[in-house]
């Protein structure tokens, strides 16, 4: 029967340059040396925070866009009506619209009264 025996390393990759260049045999936590962790973490946290800080600014940009679309129709609803209120309050578009019930503008212009 044979013997088990280790085959040698054939290739080396960039992960077993890093392993040299890095000593990570003086680990602790199964291959990632204890004093890495906590530097770790806080560029996950700071990665995560970075990923939901871009969310909510490209949410709020839908939303400035959304409101801004929204501004225009209403400005121009707006302004279609307030043109329109000035048409119908001209004194002959006012004229036009009174003459069926019997108005009719007085042909001089009015008097004042004054008490002797």
């Amino acid at each position: 029967m044979n013997k088990n025996t280790y085959k040698s390393e054939k290739r080396k990759g960039l992960f077993s340059y890093l392993e040299r260049a890095m000593h990570f045999e003086e680990t602790t936590f199964h291959g990632l040396p204890g004093r890495y962790v906590p530097k770790l973490l806080f560029l996950f946290c700071i990665g995560i925070f970075y990923v939901g800080n871009t969310h909510y600014h490209e949410k709020m940009l839908r939303q400035i866009a959304q409101l801004e679309r929204e501004t225009d129709e209403l400005r121009v609803d707006y302004t279609t009506l307030q043109a329109g209120y000035m048409f119908d309050s001209k004194q002959s578009e006012v004229a036009k619209r009174v003459a069926p019930k019997g108005l009719c503008e007085i042909p001089y212009p009015p008097r004042k009264i004054s008490e002797k």
